[in-house]
């Protein structure tokens, strides 16, 4: 199998956009962006490190099966820029779930998949102002369309670096795409099961501030800010 390009074709490539491919599903597993060799750099990883992540399990996976993990250029010749769009907009498309990639694509929090009624609630959803001991929890990379409210709380509630001095607020609030989608009384804390440098929150949902749900946080949260945890009035 290539596993490197001559320098007349990077050339031409410039930026690119990538698939890697399950031979016998014909399932993408994971999409990137790069210039030069890039996208057989994952399949040299997956050889020679001691890594034992989701892509590089899946690659192995493919060659303890005697097979070659099908490398498929999207779209090349693209600017920096153009390559991220496309990256995410790809991401997006086939769904995080679905792909070993670890993160959305670039500004898929501002301006990624939305639907007609997320897309009315981010730019026209009315701008509350919290006056309460609050924590802004962004929930964007685990939330998704239709999920319980079961489902919702566990994802909001654990599991978070929040350092004792900062486990003084009296509420948390899930945020996704800046518009709060519910509002949980927090009972106490605890250490995660999960991560014991981490901790999780008890809690039940706050119905005297069932008004704040579908409000816009904006004032509050800077888009692509990494940190997903926002202290207010506290």
């Amino acid at each position: 199998m290539v596993l490197s390009f001559s320098p007349s074709v990077i050339e031409n490539l410039a930026c690119y956009v990538y698939l890697l491919i399950d031979p016998d599903t014909n399932k993408v597993f994971y999409v990137g962006k790069g210039q030069g060799n890039r996208m057989f750099q994952h399949l040299l990883e997956a050889e020679t490190s001691s890594e034992t992540y989701e892509k590089l399990d899946v690659i192995r996976a493919i060659k303890a099966r005697e097979k070659e993990v099908v490398c498929l250029i999207h779209r090349h010749g693209l600017t920096e820029k153009e390559a991220f769009e496309v990256e995410s907009s790809l991401i997006d498309f086939i769904g995080l779930v679905e792909l070993t990639n670890r993160v959305l694509g670039y500004k898929a929090d501002d301006r990624g998949q939305m639907t007609v009624s997320e897309v009315i609630a981010r730019y026209d959803a009315p701008i509350i102002t919290i006056s309460e001991p609050a924590l802004l929890i962004i929930i964007n990379k685990l939330y998704r369309r239709g999920m319980s409210e079961t489902e919702l709380y566990e994802i909001t509630r654990q599991s978070w670096k929040v350092a004792p001095e900062r486990r003084k607020p009296k509420y948390a609030l899930a945020v996704y795409n800046g518009i709060i989608r519910q509002v949980y009384l927090i009972d106490n804390w605890s250490k995660s099961v999960a991560d014991p440098k981490r901790w999780e929150f008890q809690g039940t949902i706050a119905n005297n501030l069932q008004y704040y749900v579908g409000k816009s946080v904006s004032p509050y949260i800077t888009i692509g800010a990494q940190n997903p945890i926002k202290y207010i009035n506290c």
